[in-house]
């Protein structure tokens, strides 16, 4: 079942991509229109847009998709529902090709509601109580972006057609319609998880491994980034930007501070990515799409590789995902440890990996640009603070002594969980050339100083050392002992947003609910309600059994109440 699956989309990956390249190379798309109905000189058409950027992403999505679909044949192998589970990834893939391939806020929202729909359906996989607490924040931090959506469709009626690419400029000068800039904005940053929307992202981790990495690589979040991308000539120089910049940040700053806390092996992975969609986003704000979906891409190819490592790893290490529980990984599993450091490596930024390429020109064009100190500020630290992460990872689970117990199983023998590595690992080594090439054939004019051009260098080696450090006994006990502890779990809490969005939100609900139970259903509703009324049928029911009873007496007694009676009218 997964093979036939991986073969067709790799068939469709590769057809897809090279009709990218033909696209691009002659500077056309294609756009088909099926009128479905038309209604008050408005038309619900179903349209598919074809163009070398839909066509790109098509390809990059069916690619990854594929290689994750072989790895779960060996993940999922002991799973007596794999052909159910394979089944949910499929429409999971056939959500996004939609979502992708829409120019139309209609036919985009069946994309979109999908998504939706499958990602509750794979959090909830196993089947416990965390699952399905998760998979409930991730559904309904989700639904607020739907209705976002819902009341852009709305708003565009006054248009008459939804096809919202005709009418990019019309909306950024109509000022009326500048809630619909917002609209479209919040949906993205809930699909996205941008601040305050967060939460949802670290609790999803408890899909399964290869949904993580489908997710998390060039499915789901990044629909809200695309969205904005396709979107963004409507948003250009407003003051939507502005907050998106501010908010984008902002995001990348906390989950790169968060993860430098975290001792979960996927939620560091998982704050990782969504750290790189702040910085996606931010650069959307600045007002440079072209970049954001360049780097859209080359990190899609080395964070589905980092989720894949991940996965063996805690697959061999007795499902354990605690990185203190691991360390020495390198003697034990060589090839899975080498894709990981190369994975880890392009997230850095190394030199002429994939995440260089578009790392390193998003930053200096954010640098050369009129942005304000707190927003520079940020870019350092987030650059800073990925290195510091990526270093404490490797230093707890890749090097060190093995913490592991002897009965272990630690190997990476299987071929069905290795062999899909190595195409994402060649993608993360070469696909950054190859799509700076492609898609930004004519380099940009930066002029910076030698400081603000070596300063990306600085901080990453900062960064590392920091990583390393931090992780030293003698430094933890200092930290102890200054009373910090405040401080960490702030920073590792991700500023109290899971919070914020469930126990706070619940709270009040509840315990106006238990005293509404109590006083209402237990109280007066229960005694003037469904008790006394019970009570008041009960004796008139036993009246009437008693009136009904085959008595002489009873019968006579009513023969003569009525003889009386009728000669007294009479």
């Amino acid at each position: 079942m997964y093979l036939t699956s991986m073969f067709f989309l790799l068939l469709g990956s590769s057809s897809s991509l090279l009709m990218s390249l033909i696209s691009l190379y002659k500077g056309v798309g294609y756009f088909i229109e099926w009128e479905i109905v038309s209604t008050n000189s408005s038309s619900v058409v179903m349209t598919l847009i074809l163009d070398w950027m839909s066509l790109m992403f098509l390809g990059f999505v069916m690619l990854i998709s594929s290689m994750v679909l072989y790895y779960s044949g060996g993940y999922m192998e002991g799973d007596p529902n794999i052909n159910r589970f394979i089944y949910l990834v499929l429409m999971f893939v056939v959500s996004m090709v939609a979502l992708i391939i829409s120019p139309n806020l209609i036919s985009i929202l069946l994309g979109w509601d999908g998504l939706g729909l499958v990602s509750y359906c794979l959090v909830i996989y196993y089947q416990n109580e965390k699952s399905g607490a998760a998979g409930m924040l991730t559904a309904l931090s989700n639904r607020v972006g739907d209705v976002a959506i819902l009341l852009a469709i709305s708003l565009m009626s006054v248009y008459g057609g939804w096809n919202f690419v005709f009418y990019l400029n019309s909306i950024c000068g109509d000022g009326s319609l500048g809630i619909l800039c917002f609209l479209v904005m919040l949906a993205a940053m809930t699909k996205s998880a941008q601040i305050p929307f967060s939460a949802w992202l670290p609790a999803a981790m408890a899909a399964p491994t290869p949904v993580s990495a489908l997710v998390h690589s060039s499915t789901l979040v990044t629909a809200g980034v695309y969205l904005l991308v396709r979107f963004e000539p409507a948003m250009h120089g407003s003051s939507y930007s502005q907050a998106l910049l501010l908010l984008g940040g902002s995001t990348m700053f906390m989950a790169g501070l968060g993860a430098n806390f975290e001792y979960d092996l996927k939620k560091i992975i998982a704050l990782s990515t969504l750290s790189q969609l702040g910085v996606m986003m931010s650069i959307l704000g600045f007002g440079l799409p072209d970049l954001a979906f360049f780097h859209l891409l080359s990190h899609a190819l080395f964070k589905a590789l980092l989720f894949m490592c991940a996965g063996v790893v805690i697959h061999s290490a007795k499902d354990y995902q605690d990185i203190r529980m691991m360390g020495g990984l390198s003697k034990f599993m060589p090839l899975t440890t080498f894709y990981m450091n190369l994975a880890n490596l392009a997230l850095c930024g190394m030199p002429f990996m994939a995440g260089f390429y578009s790392k390193d020109v998003i930053l200096e064009m954010a640098f050369m640009g009129t942005i304000n100190y707190i927003s520079f500020l940020m870019y350092v630290l987030a650059t800073g603070l990925t290195v510091c992460y990526t270093a404490r990872l490797v230093y707890y689970s890749v090097t060190g002594g093995f913490n592991m117990g002897s009965l272990h199983t630690v190997n990476d023998e299987s071929s069905l969980l290795t062999s899909p590595m190595l195409l994402l690992a060649l993608g993360a080594v070469t696909a950054g050339s190859m799509l700076s090439w492609l898609i930004i054939p004519y380099p940009y004019m930066i002029c910076l100083s030698s400081f603000y051009k070596s300063l990306v260098l600085m901080v990453c080696g900062l960064g590392a050392w920091i990583g390393y450090i931090l992780n030293l006994g003698s430094f933890l006990y200092m930290l102890n002992s200054f009373k910090f502890y405040s401080s960490v779990v702030f920073s590792g809490s991700m500023w109290f947003l899971p919070f914020l969005s469930t126990q706070n939100i619940m709270f009040s609900f509840l315990v106006n609910g238990l005293n509404i139970y109590k006083m209402g259903d237990q109280g007066w509703f229960e005694n003037k309600g469904g008790y006394n009324l019970h009570n008041t049928l009960m004796g008139k029911s036993s009246l009437l059994e008693k009136m009904q009873d085959n008595s002489i007496k009873l019968y006579m007694i009513t023969f003569l109440f009525w003889g009386v009676l009728s000669i007294i009218i009479v």
